[in-house]
């Protein structure tokens, strides 16, 4: 690897923070300025990439007390492949294609979960909708390979809600920490392709979206149905009030276990505190109306009262294909 492509530690760290700083997408970059770096770029093998993801995920867990985190392995060469690591997140549950065309599990992870399967994954005896699912690395040289998470190594929240007893019995859970890991992490002429990076959630990324999207858990009837909501008609807004005690319970339960989480009001008095700060700098604010503007109570957050800058600098967090 040549010098231009090995910057020091102090220089990659810089980048990684202005690539969140400018992530069009995000709404916590409020604290862009304490993303803490591992230095992962002498891991070459799958066996050397899933440990440092494993130290990436007890890094920032931190026992639910969430350090914002980057792994960066190293570059890609010119315009080869790179390192990939497959999942969209290092944590995710399995979705499992039933007989009766009935998704068991995360149905976002359905495909992922047959890939995982045809490598030979052998999921738990007994299935649930919320069984870990391997980690599946690529590296330059060596074949894609599975690996376990150690259970150890993911903090999971069992979701109860405080006034509704009823709610435990629904059996939910989330983990701790959100890392995306199929993006790469461009800038100054290099592409790092497996680039995981790691903050807290907002509320309703679980529960409004996770749990409530009709194509993921789709919990919004057994919610309403446990709350004896009438479903017969659409103004009643039952999808509406069993969709603020979801996000309640996620909620209390993210605080009852001592794990960091923010809610969408105030993440958005955060963002525009960060744009405030942004501006006053000389600089705009990339971003992404759609995806800034919580999926609950939308007006009432004042995020959806502006519009962002279309410019999409670098450095940058960038999709990339799917590996496969």
């Amino acid at each position: 690897m040549s010098e231009a492509a090995s910057p020091p530690a102090s220089e990659l760290a810089a980048m990684a923070k202005l690539a969140w700083r400018n992530h069009a997408k995000c709404i916590g970059r409020l604290f862009w300025e304490s993303l803490e770096l591992l230095d992962a770029r002498a891991a070459l093998t799958p066996e050397e990439v899933f440990e440092a993801c494993i130290t990436h995920l007890r890094h920032s867990t931190n026992g639910g007390r969430i350090r914002p985190t980057v792994t960066v392995f190293a570059p890609a060469a010119g315009e080869n492949r790179g390192i990939r690591i497959w999942n969209r997140q290092l944590v995710r549950y399995a979705g499992y294609r039933m007989r009766d065309g009935v998704i068991l599990g995360d149905p976002e992870q359905a495909e992922f979960t047959d890939r995982v399967l045809s490598m030979g994954w052998r999921p738990p005896v007994v299935r649930t909708a919320f069984d870990l699912l391997p980690l599946v690395i690529e590296c330059p040289g060596h074949p894609p390979r599975w690996f376990e998470l150690p259970r150890d190594a993911v903090l999971e929240v069992p979701i109860t809600h405080p006034d509704f007893p009823w709610f435990a019995s629904l059996e939910l859970k989330w983990h701790a920490l959100p890392v995306v890991s199929d993006m790469a992490l461009v800038g100054n002429g290099l592409r790092f392709t497996a680039a995981p990076f790691s903050g807290h959630y907002m509320g309703t990324e679980i529960a409004s979206r996770n749990f409530g999207d009709e194509k993921r858990y789709h919990l919004l009837p057994r919610v309403a149905e446990a709350m004896g909501l009438d479903r017969a008609s659409r103004t009643s807004l039952w999808k509406d009030r069993a969709l603020v005690e979801l996000n309640t319970a996620v909620l209390h339960s993210f605080r009852a276990a001592g794990v960091t989480i923010v809610d969408h009001h105030t993440a958005s008095a955060q963002f525009m505190q960060h744009v405030a700060r942004e501006e006053a700098c000389g600089r705009k604010v990339p971003g992404d109306w759609s995806w800034l503007v919580p999926p609950m109570s939308g007006s009432a957050c004042p995020v959806f009262h502006r519009y962002y800058d279309d410019a999409r600098p670098e450095p940058a967090f960038v999709d990339q294909p799917r590996a496969w």
